[in-house]
């Protein structure tokens, strides 16, 4: 009886500290949202972040977006070669990256280089007591590390995932015309399928995940406690936490996307 009190006390314990964990997760991108609409708004540190979320992760998002590309064009030509629909190639390529390969991929390799970044770089700044200098200053932690972050790579996330499209299609479009597809083909039955609504759909769900991996890192990194040790945790966390949030809020946007 006792160790049936016990279980049960610490599933309540366990519990109850989700719903805390949420609600301060929701408390923080409140206060974000009120402090972007404040007086001294942090410029400057919105353009340098802006640097390092998009100029800075090209680089990641252009190899990912091709050969990704490339591959599923690999695999789709011969599958579809099998029952003699290989014209149909662009179209399947086209559709699988804009609607969920782009998007996803690109949210992924961000979370892992920017969020990463992110919950180390103000980790170490709140084990260093420098998130408390800021507030015994009178400033708002809020509106100097959290805001300029969130903007940047709510912004960001759809311009990256924007050049992941081009450069997975245009992936695709190399291995096709090694398996005799022409490139003025290939281009045109991915305009013939894809349309505007697709891909305006496609970069909503990009602002939700440059939204979610932003203010996981920073509620991540302003909880860190435990020095180094404690930075590595959380840095950790971060990354597989905003990935599975990716994964999973992809499926009930994509739900409610249909619906709407």
């Amino acid at each position: 009886m006792t160790t049936l009190a016990t279980r049960i006390e610490t599933l309540g314990d366990r519990i109850l500290e989700v719903v805390d964990v949420m609600g301060e997760f929701a408390l923080l991108g409140l206060h974000t949202i009120r402090a972007m609409f404040r007086g001294h708004f942090p410029a400057r540190e919105t353009l340098v972040q802006f640097n390092s979320v998009v100029v800075r992760s090209t680089a990641i998002v252009t190899l990912t977006a091709l050969f990704t590309g490339m591959v599923l064009a690999l695999q789709t030509v011969v599958s579809l070669t099998r029952f003699g629909a290989k014209p149909y190639t662009g179209s399947f390529v086209g559709l699988a990256f804009v609607l969920e390969l782009g998007p996803v991929l690109t949210a992924l390799m961000v979370s892992g280089r920017v969020g990463a970044g992110i919950t180390a770089e103000i980790g170490s700044m709140a084990v260093t007591e420098q998130v408390d200098a800021i507030r015994a200053m009178g400033a708002d932690p809020v509106q100097k590390l959290v805001v300029p972050r969130v903007l940047s790579l709510t912004l960001g996330l759809p311009m990256l995932t924007t050049l992941a499209y081009i450069l997975g299609i245009s992936g695709g479009a190399l291995i096709a015309q090694q398996y005799g597809i022409t490139g003025n083909f290939y281009l045109q039955t991915v305009i013939n399928v894809v349309t505007i609504p697709d891909v305006f759909e496609s970069l909503s769900k990009t602002v939700v995940f440059g939204w979610m991996i932003a203010t996981i890192g920073c509620y991540l990194g302003m909880r860190t406690t435990g020095g180094t040790v404690g930075v590595g945790q959380s840095t950790t966390t971060a990354v597989v936490t905003a990935s599975i949030g990716v994964l999973v809020s992809d499926f009930f946007l994509t739900k409610f996307l249909m619906l709407v």
